[in-house]
Order: structure tokens, then sequence, then C-alpha cells
């Protein structure tokens, strides 16, 4: 395949990585690959190497059989970089040289095409791409967050103050700033690992047993299913984990893009860039869907409008939102367009406004009637 890349093992054998998949119109040349320089290992240890890799990629553990849990499980409890402060996007590697893709290059790039055009001045709807966080927007994770750190206390023997600072702590703050500040004032720091695995197994336990979404979601996503308008949702968790909910939620039907832990994005900002790449909508025509004030600064870094969900946090913390509602139900296909209507940063300004002078009348006279 034409722009596919190869590594040579130690067994001197062609391994092909096939590219990033992006929509028909983003051209062949900016697709790339995120590439991890290793250093060279000796035929023993590549050869297990190898085997701990294709293990990992397929989540299965040392058995053969599949794991509970992602290798990558500790970032569900981390708190993610922001992104995109500067409207900076993806840097990666390729064969004649770096490639970066920022935001006003995706802008650019996204473009509608001719007859794209014509389409969505027919049907304007159509023209916008609708992102989802994962995190209390599509699931209630928080509650499965609480219920995994309350697990793990009965556990160990602790108990968890109800105090409403140490329950924010729980849902918004690092795994190792919980165990400092929470668990691990009498334990012994070789326990932090240990706690953490055991954390990320019962969350992923009951994240098994989800099985209906947030309240009126499913409603608005027929809604805007019927309006042809694409949507795609975000999140931390691994790809299989990710379909396996959405399946058992119903909803599987309703996203034809998905963004998980397989996609390599560092910052929530480059989650929702990702999202916009998969669409092939420009990142100005995105909507995000967020409760976390920083997920709505990732979305106007990126050029996108943000419509916060009440819940998680007060609607005084998500006052920097383009459109604040309590529930799902509040929405209609309409608001998306207002949200657009007066699109600009200078619409409010003062304009000057040219009065044309009315025209001196003639008067009539002898002449001008004969």
């Amino acid at each position: 395949m034409e722009g596919t890349l190869s590594f040579r093992s130690c067994s001197q054998a062609q391994l092909p990585l096939q590219p990033t998949s992006f929509p028909p119109q983003f051209p062949n040349k900016f697709q790339f690959l995120r590439v991890q320089k290793t250093k060279p290992l000796s035929s023993p240890q590549c050869y297990q190497s190898r085997r701990l890799v294709i293990r990992k990629a397929l989540g299965t553990g040392d058995n053969g059989h599949f794991e509970d849990f992602p290798v990558t499980h500790n970032k569900i409890f981390m708190e993610e970089a922001i992104g995109a402060e500067y409207g900076e996007g993806f840097e990666t590697f390729r064969p004649n040289g770096m490639l970066k893709v920022d935001v006003d290059f995706l802008n650019d790039r996204l473009q509608a095409g001719f007859l794209q055009r014509i389409r969505y001045a027919m049907k304007p709807d159509e023209a916008y791409g609708l992102i989802f966080s994962w995190d209390n927007v599509v699931a209630d994770s928080g509650a499965l967050k609480l219920d995994a750190w309350n697990q793990l206390a009965s556990e160990e023997g602790l108990e968890i103050p109800e105090d409403y600072n140490v329950q924010r702590l729980l849902l918004y703050a690092d795994a190792d700033h919980v165990l400092d500040k929470v668990l691990l004032r009498e334990k012994k720091e070789a326990d932090r690992d240990r706690l953490k695995t055991r954390l990320s197994q019962i969350y992923y336990d009951n994240l098994l047993k989800i099985s209906e979404p947030i309240e009126g979601l499913k409603e608005w996503l027929d809604a805007v299913s019927t309006a042809r308008i694409p949507c795609a949702v975000v999140s931390s968790l691994d790809r299989r984990n990710m379909v396996e909910a959405l399946e058992r939620m119903g909803l599987m039907k309703y996203f034809q893009a998905i963004v998980t832990e397989e996609d390599g994005m560092e910052s929530i900002a480059h989650r929702f860039l990702s999202a916009a790449v998969k669409l092939d909508r420009k990142p100005s025509k995105c909507v995000v869907f967020e409760d976390d004030p920083r997920g709505i600064t990732a979305a106007h870094n990126c050029t996108m409008m943000a419509v916060a969900l009440i819940g998680a946090h007060p609607a005084y913390d998500l006052g920097q939102a383009d459109l604040a509602v309590g529930s799902f139900s509040e929405l209609s296909v309409i608001n998306l367009r207002r949200l657009y209507a007066h699109k600009g940063s200078n619409f409010m300004d003062l304009q000057k406004q040219i009065v044309e002078k009315t025209p001196r009348r003639r008067k009539l006279t002898i002449d001008t009637i004969f």
C-alpha cells in the first residue's frame, strides 16, 4: 500500500504499519503515523518484546485470555492536559521530516468541497459535527469512580470521609494525589502501584454493569440522526471496552467516529481535533458537549462551540460555555443553528451607517408642464 511504512525486526521480517484512517477528502500526503523509537534488542528479547506488544495490542494476558482492563488503565484517574492553548495540534514524524497539524491547518484543509457546499446550502444542519465527551455526558462515569474508590477503601479496611471536598477530590484529582491525601496516610509507598492497579480493576468491573446512558441522550441522538448530523464520542478508555459499553447502551449506531486511548492523543483538545478529522468536519463547525470547564476551554482552543451539561459542575462554573443546559431534553436542532447565527468576533461592534442624502425636490414651472 502506498504511504505504508515498515520496520525490520530482529529476524529481518517486515511488519507493515497501516496509516491512520482519515476521511476521503483528507489528502493522502497528510496521513501520518505515530512512531516511537525503541532501543535495539537482542534476538530473545526482541521475540519476547514482540509477543508482549501483540498481547497488549489484542488486550490479552500472559495466558492468552483477554484482560479485564488495558495496560494504560491509570489514565482514567489522571488529570489530562487541556491542550491547544496556542492553536497547536498534532506533531508526528514522517520519512521526509516532522509534520505539524494545527487548528488553523485543519480549518483550512477540511473546507467543504463544491458539491458539499451546495448540499449544505440546502441542508445546513449536515455541515455540523457533534463531539460528545464520555465522562458524565454519555455515561455516568462519576458514579463509577466513586464506587471504585469506596470499594477499594472497604477492601483495605479504610474509610473515606463524606466531606464535600474529599468527594470532589475522588472525582477530579489524580489517583496519586488521592492516595497521598486520603488512603496512604498509614500505608507504605510500595502499596501505591498495587492500589492503583486494583482501583482500575474495580472500575472496569463496574463498567461492565453499565447499561443506561445519561437521561435524554438517546432521544437527542435520535433527533440529530434524523437531521443527518454526524456524531463522535471521545474518551480515555480503550476501544474494546468503549465499543462494548456503547453496544450495551444501544448507542453504537449513532456514532460515526470514536476516539479512544489507542489514538494516542496527548490532551483533551487533541481528542477533539482527532474527532473532527474522523468526522470530516473542520473544527470551527464542530460542537462539543461537555460537563467539565476544562473540556469547554479545550473546545474553544480548537475554535469549536461548547454546550455544557449542568450536573457534575454547577452552572456558575460553566459560564464560559456557549450554551448551558440541565439535560438533553432541553435541546433541539435549532439550537445548533443559533450557536452560529452571530458567528464572528466583531458582530457586536459599533458600525457606521451611511445615510443617503435625499435628492432636492424639483420645482414645478410652466416649462416643466409644457
